[in-house]
């Protein structure tokens, strides 16, 4: 009987202990395969020339207002380039190399880089040296440099090195040293730079220049050394001596093996969520490059911004702000794998929400270099984002804290904005202008805005003369969605108004927006007489609001999916490539591909059952698309339709954001 017993006991834990060695070599197995999809998936190599040179990409995370690159050259340079500094003039480069390690009677012979979303590493070779350095950030103040030093040869090497640099001309900085400790201030900013590197270096300096003593070790055969250096850029809101006292208590590998985790864990969110027709390794990579750029372009809470979000793009010097439609998008991109940095971005635009309900178009950090702008508010997709957010975590109390906030910007266009009190709204401006009217449909210069007039409503408040189906479309589904969150919190006589109210609203957008002769939808003149006529991207948002009928629906899908029109090498551009306006390349509005737009017709199809034809024109429009898939090259601002050439801004916020949408399971 013991005999037996034992037997089962020894098989059991046999049996226990096979499954839990294959379970964690599952785990060690799907770890490394999901940040591995992003390894080098963008190209950082680039060593400035002066301290605005945008000519190449930057890596950042935590929110860090700066972010570094790799050298293009090893002719120079021994260290990361940079850092960028976003801390002031819209982006500046402090230094080509502000660590620049000097080895002396060294040559490097080859320089290899390998980046992942989680942080930098680069090695250098010489015939007896090898030089490994890795740089991660540990919080949005700072990021932290380890760099290992060993022997490759076959006697010991008496090796004497020293750290130097020169600044870049850069604009008000100024460097002061205190044993091994730098101080960089700046005239041009209240962000203060602190590097710290090992006691046994010690730092003299000129306002523009440093250089240290020389270290002088040996190295044995295969021997190595190791140090580490931390840089921190730090506002004045933010104490130094809390982070130097972080950074004291802190490891470097620590660090990195948690950051690590934490961007397998979100990178996993993603990949593991993707549709299933989307299966493919290009799926996955193409899914840590939009996490990477919404990543670089996250910025902490700083000046006059009090919560975190992202820029639209750190690249173009005047995109470094935060924009209230650009936000909703990335807020739902953001969800399927941060959803706490998700409601932060909702919540800071609505740090500017006036007590009408309006919501700020765009506000910076510095308002000495841009102000903020009240001139125009953007599409109202906030309820949308929010509804979203929610699905992902179930937060109630983020549905709580942003209702009323919601609720009164849903209210602010019926009173503001819909100047014969029908109950279709228009675009308008705070201000009378007719350009910011404009720019509150999110779609500047687009053509049916072409021979547009302002209208007064009330002090403060105009409007175009023109009711947008856009922008009806997109207050029908704030309507739905706001019920929802309504039920959700019990407000049960809200829940019932706005249902009412979205029925009679999609009524109208079927009736008024929709000319029968053409299958399309357009905006109209005040009465809803006459057609604005020109088919643009916003032709579809009825479908993607599921304001349109199933007839409607199959008459814009089939406009959608002809060559001529719409369904380009690049799909669902923001007008129809037939059109005699249709101008890509100077439009902006008028042809190129922006890819909210896109993401919008693909969900349109998909909700009128459309599927086969969203499959197919979602792996167009990412294949079509240059540089989208694939690695090294940014995601862009927008698309030329018929080439596939990347346009304007690179590393895209909202791109990225849509084309985590376009790949995930709602």
């Amino acid at each position: 009987m013991m005999n037996k017993r034992s037997t089962y006991i020894a098989l059991f834990l046999l049996v226990f202990f096979f499954c839990c060695t294959k379970s964690n070599k599952t785990n060690k197995i799907q770890q490394k395969d999901y940040l591995n999809f992003s390894k080098n998936i963008l190209n950082y190599q680039i060593t400035p020339k002066n301290k605005f040179d945008k000519s190449g990409l930057m890596f950042s995370d935590q929110g860090a207002w700066f972010g570094y690159s790799f050298p293009d050259s090893i002719s120079e340079i021994t260290g990361f380039s940079g850092p960028f500094l976003m801390t002031q003039q819209n982006g500046i480069w402090s230094s080509a190399s502000l660590t620049n390690l000097v080895i002396e009677d060294n040559n490097w012979k080859t320089h290899t880089t390998n980046s992942y979303n989680s942080h930098l590493e680069q090695t250098f070779l010489s015939d007896n040296l090898e030089l490994k350095q890795e740089l991660v950030f540990s919080s949005g103040h700072t990021a932290i440099i380890k760099s290992t030093l060993k022997n490759n040869s076959k006697s010991s090497q008496n090796i004497s090195y020293h750290f130097e640099n020169e600044l870049l001309t850069a604009d008000g900085l100024s460097l002061s040293t205190n044993k091994n400790q730098l101080t960089i201030a700046s005239s041009k900013t209240d962000a203060v730079g602190h590097i710290i590197f090992p006691k046994k270096v010690q730092l003299k300096s000129t306002d523009s220049t440093y250089n240290s003593n020389k270290v002088s070790i040996l190295l044995k055969p295969n021997e190595t050394t190791e140090f580490t250096i931390s840089q921190t850029f730090i506002f004045k809101e933010y104490s130094w001596t809390d982070e130097l006292k972080s950074l004291q208590d802190s490891n470097f590998q620590t660090i990195l093996e948690k950051r690590k985790a934490e961007k397998n864990k979100e990178l996993e969110s993603l990949i593991e969520n993707r549709k299933e027709q989307f299966s493919e390794d290009i799926y996955a990579e193409v899914l840590t490059k939009a996490h990477l750029t919404l990543q670089n372009n996250w910025r902490i809470a700083a000046g006059e911004v009090k919560q975190e979000g992202l820029f639209p793009s750190y690249h173009y010097k005047w995109f470094n702000g935060f924009w209230s439609w650009d936000s909703w998008k990335h807020a739902v991109g953001l969800s399927f794998h941060n959803t706490n940095l998700a409601k932060k971005q909702m919540k800071l635009m609505f740090e500017f929400q006036n007590e009408d309900g309006f919501v700020v178009d765009c506000v910076y950090r510095d308002t000495l270099i841009e102000k903020h702008n009240y001139r125009d508010t953007k599409p109202p997709l906030s309820v949308w984002a929010v509804a979203k957010i929610y699905e992902k975590d179930t937060d109630i109390e983020f549905v709580k804290y942003m209702y009323p906030k919601l609720k009164l910007y849903h209210e602010f266009w019926y009173k503001k904005r819909d100047h014969d009190k029908d109950g279709l709204c228009e675009y308008g401006s705070t201000d009378g202008t007719l350009i910011a009217a404009k720019w509150e449909s999110g779609m500047d210069n687009a053509i049916r805005f072409d021979d547009s007039k302002i209208l007064k409503n009330s002090e403060g408040a105009y409007s175009l003369d023109q009711e947008s189906v856009d922008l009806n479309a997109y207050l029908y589904a704030e309507k739905i969605f706001l019920a929802k969150l309504a039920t959700v919190l019990e407000k049960n006589e809200d829940a019932e108004k706005l249902t009412k109210e979205a029925d009679i609203l999609k009524a109208k957008i079927q009736t008024q927006f929709y000319d029968v002769n053409d299958g399309w939808f357009y905006d109209t003149s005040l009465d809803g007489k006459t057609f604005i006529k020109g088919e643009g991207s916003e032709g579809w948002t009825a479908l993607w609001a599921n304001a349109a009928t199933q007839e409607q629906a199959e008459a814009v899908k089939n406009k959608m999916m002809n060559p001529t029109k719409f369904y380009t090498k690049v799909p669902f551009q923001t007008m129809s490539a037939d059109h005699e306006k249709f101008n890509p390349l100077n439009g902006y509005w008028r042809g190129p591909n922006w890819l909210d737009q896109a993401y919008f017709g693909v969900e349109s199809l998909r909700n009128y059952g459309f599927n086969e034809a969203a499959n197919k024109a979602t792996i167009q429009i990412l294949k079509g698309a240059e540089g989208i898939l694939g690695k090294g090259k940014s995601i862009r601002e927008n698309y030329h339709p018929l080439t596939g050439k990347g346009l304007n801004a690179e590393n895209f916020s909202w791109s990225a954001a849509h084309i985590i949408m376009l790949l995930q399971k709602n």
